[in-house]
């Protein structure tokens, strides 16, 4: 099980699985909605995932026909990514508070990333979604 909460702690989740893998997206969108390089996700199934604190505190936006992005109404902080034709949720990695270790992780649409970002870590790169 894991656990993860917002910036001002208003929010708060629990996962009921194992997080088998990271992927740090380099899409323009997640880099614009996390005022980063890239966003890093946690993909887990829909149904493992369960808001334990502050669920009506939730923003929400849709970026996108399929893709609706939760953050926290006080603080801002970014907590998930859905794709409704999916049936796993990316919740953002940063926020969790339990320990993860060291996942297979890759970047993904790394064709759209930043310029002055240069990747060095020698994981896998895909130029679109993996």
């Amino acid at each position: 099980m894991h656990t993860g909460s917002c910036l001002c702690g208003a929010v708060k989740y629990r996962i009921d699985s194992p997080i088998q893998s990271l992927t740090h997206c380099h899409c323009s969108m997640c880099r614009k909605a996390h005022g980063a390089a890239f966003a890093t996700y946690a993909s887990v199934p829909l149904d493992r995932f369960h808001f334990t604190q502050g669920k009506d505190e939730l923003g929400v936006y849709h970026s996108s026909e399929h893709v609706t992005r939760t953050f926290c109404k006080h603080c801002g902080a970014n907590l998930q990514f859905v794709d409704n034709r999916e049936d796993e949720v990316g919740v953002a990695a940063g926020t969790l508070d339990s320990t993860l270790g060291v996942p297979q992780q890759s970047h993904i649409f790394v064709a759209s990333k930043a310029d002055w970002y240069e990747i060095r870590d020698g994981l896998p790169e895909h130029d679109e979604d993996a």
